[in-house]
């Protein structure tokens, strides 16, 4: 066969290759996905209320995995061929292949986090809230200049953390490796208060440390954009899960879901200076 028609034959089988792939896009069979067919979700282990209730991803109770079964109905997922896998925080945020196709664990959007990974838009913005124990000094506060006189901790690389330096104006905040040690240098009183997302403060007043509680409520980091499902970086689902969690925010999905789970305390005090 003349090399000529040798290219056009190849050329021509290519075609016929790509376009079944291609009119698969956006579809539960579309090969970009980590396993067509399926939607691969990453998310803690273990995972912990009001984001997800009882442990368990796949029974769709709570605020994030009642997210996802709504986004993958959107996309045309039946609620069997959602498959979660279990990842850590520090797994999720750093750069490299993702064996997923996102994730979904109360990650803040950044743009120093936006430069290793790629985000979806931002499907939920949390205030803050101050967590201390009875007869702490930040109790009676109500001004930023208040809470600077109070001892802080937080967990090393949050956003928390980053809340209290930069938003706070705290310049010596204790750093501790997980929450559990900020909580125990609580109970120990070698902290005053911490900060962390409304509904992780909720979770840990009702159930970690019951014996601490919500004293105030602090307004969202101009930083933190917000909660957002993260990607490999560059992944081209991104669109795709973007159209259809912009269905799911129109539809009001994301404001029941928050409105079931995710409730403070009407009378809480806000703080925002």
């Amino acid at each position: 066969m003349p090399p000529r028609l040798n290219a056009f034959t190849a050329l021509a089988a290519a075609l016929l290759l790509a376009v079944p792939a291609a009119a698969q896009e956006r579809t539960p069979m579309d090969p970009r996905l980590a396993t067509p067919g399926k939607l691969t979700v990453a998310t803690g282990d273990p995972v912990y209320p009001p984001w997800m209730l009882n442990n368990d991803p796949a029974a769709g109770e709570g605020f994030e995995n009642g997210l996802v079964y709504a986004l993958a109905a959107a996309m045309g997922f039946a609620p069997a061929d959602v498959v979660w896998v279990p990842t850590t925080f520090d797994q999720a945020i750093a750069p490299g292949a993702k064996p997923y196709d996102f994730n979904i664990q109360q990650i803040s959007v950044t743009e120093q986090r936006a430069q290793v990974v790629t985000f979806s838009r931002v499907y939920y913005q949390p205030e803050k809230a101050v967590i201390a124990l009875p007869g702490s000094p930040v109790e009676a506060a109500r001004s930023f200049a208040d809470l600077r006189g109070a001892r802080w901790g937080a967990t090393i690389g949050t956003t928390d953390l980053a809340y209290i330096e930069s938003m706070l104006g705290v310049t010596d905040a204790a750093v501790y490796d997980d929450q559990v040690g900020v909580f125990q240098a609580m109970q120990a009183g070698q902290i005053d208060a911490t900060v962390a997302a409304l509904p992780t403060a909720l979770f840990v007043t009702a159930v970690q440390v019951p014996e601490a509680r919500i004293v105030a409520l602090l307004p969202p980091d101009a930083a933190d954009q917000g909660h957002g499902l993260l990607f490999e970086y560059g992944n081209p689902l991104v669109d795709w899960v973007d159209e259809a969690l912009g269905q799911v925010i129109a539809a009001g999905t994301v404001e029941e879901l928050k409105q079931r789970y995710l409730v403070a305390d009407p009378d809480l005090p806000t703080i925002s200076e």
